[in-house]
């Protein structure tokens, strides 16, 4: 082959390489766009995002954090190979470790080997990320701001071309807009949970329902709204000081059975104890919180409890626990604080009502009871404690109540009375 010949060709092979990449470049991008685009559910724009990185660099492991909504740290919220138990709860600030130096500054970090050598590396016992050779780490940027990082890691060291470089950064930019979309569909969807949720709480508030139903509507529909894990509602015991689960959405029977605390013990006992709402980012970590073993076996992370305000009075708590890690905002704590404060009212409301059942019905019962000693005194030549004891004595021994045993009595009066009335 002549000298001339010989740059011809690798020309050739070097237009054919930049097509081929151009062309794999095109295609990837399409995937996102495509799979990102066919849904606004945040979590599932994470999957598809994460899913593609990992295929087009061949990573031993790819995580994705976002940047929380008070701008104050960074999330673990989607990822290949840590334990999905780790997705929400592996947070650090910005500026912590390469991930929180990427955002911070809003620069790429590439290292091809020894990734656990740079100085700015944060070692996470519960993440694989020490075992890792090569490390690339890229912001997320979208309209100028810093949403999240994007760390692709391989376990032997790599030598990242250009051209994989490029297709990574062109990924993490388009990304960015599609994250900001689901977060917005995210807030608007929850915002109007939050308005149902109150509408609902408001309408049982006027409403004559019995006091478990009403507990029970409290916790399902607030459980709802604020994607808990779970929902419950605990209620003052006053003679004992104790707070128990009155209600609860959750099916575990381990939590349905917990134990009562006493006022101002754990996070609950504090909240009705202080009279104000408090957060806890995870409550396996959290030395106040009495039932560690029972959260991490729920798979619970963040808390909120908010005392239940019935005028000056706390009846009660509503606490929400999330399974990832979650900061509850200004907006949320106080829509939970006006759902808790309606609900003291509806609680209170019903209680009366019940208590207006039980006078009316024990009311009934000893105008039946009159009755029917008046029936046995007549008829039986009894005194008036003597025929009261009759009836008590047969309501313990048919074990019935004795409105029935005085309903009985009456019935029998009355056939017998027919009957002597007859020609």
């Amino acid at each position: 082959m002549s000298p001339t010949k010989q740059p011809m060709n690798r020309r050739k092979k070097d237009v054919k390489t930049v097509l081929r990449e151009r062309t794999r470049e095109v295609e990837v991008l399409h995937r996102i766009s495509q799979s990102i685009s066919s849904t606004l559910d945040l979590e599932s724009v994470l999957t598809h995002i994460v899913e593609v990185v990992v295929e087009v660099t061949k990573a031993d492991s790819c995580l994705l954090y976002l940047v929380s909504e008070n701008r104050d740290e960074l999330v673990l919220r989607s990822s290949k190979n840590p334990h999905p138990t780790l997705i929400g709860r592996t947070a650090l600030g910005l500026g912590e470790g390469i991930t929180g130096w990427v955002a911070q500054e809003q620069v790429p970090v590439v290292i091809p080997r020894n990734a656990s050598d740079d100085p700015r590396f944060k070692f996470f016992h519960n993440l694989p990320e020490d075992r890792y050779q090569a490390f690339v780490s890229l912001p997320i940027v979208t309209k100028g701001n810093v949403i999240g990082v994007i760390n692709v890691q391989h376990k032997r060291t790599k030598r990242y071309q250009d051209a994989e470089l490029a297709l990574l950064s062109t990924i993490a930019n388009q990304v960015g807009g599609a994250i900001e979309n689901a977060r917005l569909y995210e807030a608007m969807r929850r915002q109007a949970l939050q308005l149902d949720t109150l509408s609902q709480v408001s309408e049982t508030v006027a409403s004559n329902r019995l006091i478990d139903d009403v507990l029970e509507l409290i916790v399902t529909t607030t459980a709802e709204m604020m994607n808990s894990t779970i929902c419950s509602l605990m209620l003052v015991d006053e003679d004992a000081k104790e707070l128990r689960i009155a209600a609860t959405q959750s099916l575990s029977e381990a939590y349905r059975r917990k134990p009562p605390i006493k006022i101002g013990q754990s996070i609950s006992g504090r909240a009705v104890k202080k009279r104000r709402p408090i957060y806890v980012p995870d409550v396996t970590k959290e030395k106040e919180f009495f039932y560690q073993d029972l959260a991490k076996r729920e798979s619970l992370c963040s808390l909120l409890s908010v005392p239940m305000m019935s005028k000056e009075n706390v009846i009660g708590v509503i606490n929400t626990y999330t399974s990832i890690r979650h900061v509850f905002d200004d907006k949320e704590v106080k829509i939970l604080q006006a759902i808790a404060n309606q609900a003291a009212v509806a609680i209170e409301h019903t209680r009366l009502l019940e208590k207006s059942f039980e006078m009316q019905e024990a009311l009934t019962v000893r105008k039946l009871v009159e009755r029917a000693k008046g029936y046995l005194m007549h008829s039986r030549k009894l005194s008036e404690a003597e025929a009261f004891r009759l009836i008590q004595r047969q309501s313990m021994n048919m074990r019935k109540s004795m409105r029935e045993i005085a309903e009985a009595i009456i019935l029998a009066g009355e056939l017998e009375g027919n009957a002597t009335e007859r020609p």
